[in-house]
This record gives structure tokens, C-alpha cells and sequence, in this order.
């Protein structure tokens, strides 16, 4: 009998801030006991749900099951910083533009937020949530200044437009002095994360898929032509299993010492009173990614996503064991703090409410795991650091898949390299640290 049980189930650090500024949910919806799905997804956020969505859209009659082990976007997909990139956007590049042309990619990941578009108008998710303003990349130093117009002529070079900002241009976005430049991009989505899964789950729920919550599975095993899936709550018989839980496929014995267990830090701040406002200056709504991608990430949201709140990410950790230690925490909010009142001098004393962790996972190649593992079993793993995007997109070829569907997002996937393997333990973990210690360091003012 084939049968996979998890070393560890989801941990989470922090509260999820993105859920925490919205009203509150509903009583979670947890599996009620032993059920029955011709699919069973594992996971909850992006990739499980646009899983189950293309299932559905596939075939309107299966009987679709979603797992999640904790509630609906309390975890990774509620602890990102809600950027849904189309562009190139390696990030262990020097200015993001990977390698080679990149027009394949761009359209899949278009397609992704064309289908995250479609979910939004079928399920009637605020459009806040969804919202199509594009992004800056900052600019800090004349070093960083070089690498966005590195980034801006390989965009020009695919014909990929955008848009140079000065300093000026810069602080009437920002409301800071901070930068020195920028290079805006329109295509990218900005997501009230945790308000876009809420409501996506809450659609599916609608359309009468089962979307279980805090219902972590512990293992699943070959049941005749089909799979037992266990939690604690109960089991789900499916015909077919999707891993929609990144770089928890891991948990499950598959890609072991070939993924990179990343974990990203950010901070926000408490809603913003009027008189700060009115001192802070700046647009309501922006997106700041910096020109070095190990750099700071920069957010500011109004009262539709959850209040008048700046977002700050910044710090990493390799953590192969998948679990970031307090110490880590509070050393990350003393980080994000200065990195605050680097850009806001004069507003160095707002209070950062909420910090938290939030787990991606990476290869060395830089490739996803959307494929199928054994017969009936299928990967939607891997987000290489575009959690929204790639993640939506991996959800949606392994529903293809699934469905015995050849698409261009198949044929991507399966035509992609399988993940290299990392170097033995200790020396990964040492040297990767080691190495995002160096590159924060580099980044410096960005």
C-alpha cells in the first residue's frame, strides 16, 4: 500500500495581520467527519483554491473536497504583502529580470490574474481586494538606480512598458524623501490578501464545493483506485489528491533536500490618524517592491483593505525545519521599525501593530512542482517567491492535469527541469543564511 504520512503540519508565527484589520469571519467550517470527493486538495490558499476553482470549471458536477489546516488565509496566503506580479520577478537576480526571453512566462502569469479577475466577478469579492494599479520598484541609492534601468531595458527589450519616476515623483507616491527613483509597472494587481481568499473560499463554498477549515491532514494513503485522506476530523475518499501546501509537499516525503524553506518578515503599522495623514502626504493605495530584491518592501493601504496602514517587509531566514523562533520575530520588528523611520523620519513613533512571519519555498533552479507524482496524486507546489501569481497558476495546471487537460500552463510545468538538490545539512542552512545575510547587508539604504 502507498501511503505518505506529514512530518509536521503547518506553523505560524504572528499573527495574520491581513485578516486581523478585516471584520471578522464567520465560525470556521471544520471537515464533519468521514466524507466522500472524486477530488481532494490539500491546501487553502491560492493553489488549492484556484484548484478547485478550475475543477469546477471544468467539470461543474465533481464533488470537489479543499483541506486547510488552519483558517481561510491565516496562513501563507494571508501573509504575503499582496503583490501579484506579471513581470519577471526572480528573486535571486540582481534586478529581477532572470534570464533569457521571458514573454512565455509573462502571458502565464497574466493568465493567473485574469482567472484571480474571473473569481472576484463570480464570486462577488469587493474589488478593493483586487485592485489593478501596478507597482514601483524603488530606488534608494545610484547603485539601485542602475539596476532598475538594468530591469527597465530588458522590460523595453520584451516590450514590456514602463514608467521612470524621479525623486520628486517618488515622494508625491510615497509621501517619503527616501527614494531617489522609481520604475513603475502597470500590470501588477495589489491584493487585500486575506479579503481575496475569504471571499474566494466563501464563493466555492457558494457553488457547493467543501471548504474545510483547521482541518490539518496528517496522512493519505492508497485506497483501491482512489486515495484515503486523513485529518483529525474525519477522512475524505477521492479518486484523485491534489498537494495545493508548497513547501509542505516536502512534509509528505516528496523533493526532500530540494526545496528552500524561505521565511519573509513584515510589519504594520496601527491605523493612521488624520493629523499623520495629513503630515505623511503620498497617494492612499501603493506598492513599493525595492530595486534590490533583498531590499524593503513598502505598502501603504486606506480604510477599504482594513485601515490607513503602511506595511513594511523586509529580512530572511532559511529555515529548513519550517518553523521561525520568536527571537526571530522580535529581531525582524526592530528591523522593520528603523527601516520605517528611515523612509518616515518624522513619523518614527507610530506604532507597528502587527509582525509576522510568512513561509515560501523555493528551488535552486528556480522551478514550480505542478506535475503529476504518482498516478492520481498531483503537485501544485513551489512558488519560487510569487506566492500569488505562480501559486494560482500552479492551483490551475494541476486541475488540468487532473482533468487530463494538455494547456500551455501543462506544457510549462511539465517542460520545466525537476528541482536541483541543495548541498547536504549543515552546510545549506549555514551558507544560505549566511548568503541572505550578506545580500540584506549589500542592499543597505534599500
Amino acid at each position: 500500500m502507498t501511503a505518505f504520512t506529514a512530518r509536521r503540519t503547518p506553523v505560524h508565527k504572528g499573527p495574520a495581520a491581513w485578516s486581523a484589520i478585516l471584520p471578522g469571519q464567520p465560525a470556521p467550517v471544520s471537515l464533519p467527519g468521514n466524507q466522500t470527493a472524486d477530488v481532494a486538495i490539500i491546501g487553502g490558499g491560492f493553489a488549492g483554491l484556484s484548484a478547485a476553482r478550475r475543477l469546477r470549471q471544468l467539470d461543474p458536477t465533481l464533488k470537489v473536497a479543499v483541506l486547510e489546516a488552519s483558517r481561510l488565509a491565516e496562513g501563507a496566503s494571508g501573509r504575503n504583502s499582496g503583490f501579484m506580479i506579471d513581470l519577471p520577478h526572480e528573486l535571486t537576480s540582481d534586478d529581477y529580470a532572470g534570464h533569457g526571453d521571458d514573454r512565455g512566462m509573462i502571458a502565464l502569469n497574466r493568465q493567473a490574474i485574469a482567472f484571480a479577475k474571473g473569481a472576484v466577478q463570480d464570486y462577488g469579492i469587493a474589488p478593493a481586494y483586487f485592485d489593478p494599479i501596478g507597482k514601483v520598484n524603488g530606488a534608494a541609492s545610484a547603485t539601485a538606480d542602475a539596476l532598475n534601468r538594468s530591469y527597465a531595458d530588458h522590460l523595453t527589450s520584451l516590450g514590456e512598458p514602463n514608467e521612470r519616476l524621479d525623486a520628486q515623483g517618488m515622494a508625491d507616491l510615497t509621501g517619503s524623501r527616501h527614494y531617489v527613483s522609481g520604475l513603475y509597472t502597470p500590470g501588477t494587481v495589489m491584493l487585500q490578501p486575506a479579503g481575496f481568499i475569504r471571499g474566494f473560499g466563501e464563493g466555492l463554498r457558494a457553488v457547493g464545493t467543501g471548504v474545510w477549515e483547521n482541518s490539518p491532514v496528517t496522512a493519505f494513503s492508497r485506497s483501491g483506485s482512489g486515495w484515503a485522506v486523513t485529518t483529525a476530523k474525519g477522512t475524505v475518499s477521492a479518486g484523485k489528491v491534489i498537494l495545493a501546501n508548497n513547501g509542505h509537499l516536502e512534509s509528505f516525503g516528496f523533493a526532500r533536500d530540494r526545496l528552500m524553506h524561505v521565511f519573509l518578515y513584515a510589519s504594520m503599522t496601527v491605523d493612521l490618524p488624520p493629523e499623520t495623514l495629513k503630515q505623511l502626504g503620498g497617494q492612499p493605495r501603493w506598492g513599493v517592491t525595492p530595486s534590490d530584491p533583498m531590499g524593503t518592501t513598502m505598502r501603504r493601504i486606506d480604510t477599504a483593505l482594513g485601515g490607513n496602514r503602511i506595511i513594511t517587509r523586509t529580512c530572511a531566514s532559511f529555515l529548513p525545519g519550517m518553523e521561525p523562533s520568536d527571537a526571530t520575530l522580535r529581531r525582524t520588528a526592530t528591523v522593520h521599525r528603523q527601516k520605517f523611520a528611515d523612509r518616515y523620519p518624522a513619523l518614527r513613533d507610530v506604532k507597528q501593530e502587527y509582525t509576522w512571519a510568512g513561509h515560501l519555498c523555493l528551488t535552486r533552479n528556480a522551478v514550480s512542482i505542478a506535475r503529476e507524482l504518482e498516478p492520481g496524486l498531483y503537485a501544485a507546489t513551489v512558488c519560487n517567491g510569487l506566492g500569488t501569481a505562480r501559486s494560482t497558476l500552479t492551483g490551475i495546471a494541476a486541475a488540468e492535469l487532473a482533468m487530463g487537460q494538455e494547456t500551455d500552463a501543462t506544457r510549462h510545468f511539465a517542460a520545466e527541469a525537476q528541482p536541483s538538490k541543495l548541498p547536504p545539512k549543515p552546510f545549506s542552512t549555514l551558507g544560505a543564511n549566511i548568503f541572505l545575510r550578506f545580500k540584506e547587508w549589500r542592499a543597505g539604504a534599500e
